[in-house]
């Protein structure tokens, strides 16, 4: 089957390849990138390149495709990954702080986690929160509740 995308790497991109593989730190998957681009310039099969370096075949291709379409940077770099969005952001966590620090409610000792995601709701910083998250917020400051 003829290839559709072609690798044919300039000799500067050659160049750039072999340097960013034998030099620095950078990301298994850039390097992995990179090798396949070198090997695909030898004119070497998918199969052959995927089987050199523990990857998968469509890995490979998609790989090809990239730097065809978009040129050298654009193979190697990651592309963003969906996420969802963070439910606290700084102005939420800042709050959140604010709370956990705070003087408990009356007849409490302290504040529970789930008193501090309905405290956050009740003051309109986030529609719904859970406790988790909460907790999550907190570790990160290393702080905690009471």
């Amino acid at each position: 089957m003829a290839k559709i995308y072609i690798v044919d790497l300039t000799e500067q991109e050659r160049s750039s390849l072999l340097k960013l593989i034998n030099r620095g730190k950078h990301s298994a998957r850039k390097l992995i990138r990179a090798r396949i681009l070198l090997l695909a310039d030898e004119e070497k099969t998918d199969r052959e390149i995927a089987a050199a370096l523990h990857a998968s075949v469509p890995t490979v291709q998609r790989i090809r495709q990239r730097f065809v379409e978009g040129g050298l940077v654009h193979a190697l770099q990651e592309r963003p990954r969906p996420g969802a969005k963070k439910k606290l952001e700084a102005k939420g966590e800042a709050v959140l702080l604010a709370l956990a620090r705070s003087q408990p409610p009356p007849g409490r000792k302290g504040r529970t986690l789930q008193l501090l995601a309905d405290k956050l709701v009740e003051l309109r910083v986030v529609d719904t929160l859970s406790y988790e998250t909460v907790r999550r917020g907190l570790k990160k400051t290393s702080s905690s509740p009471g």
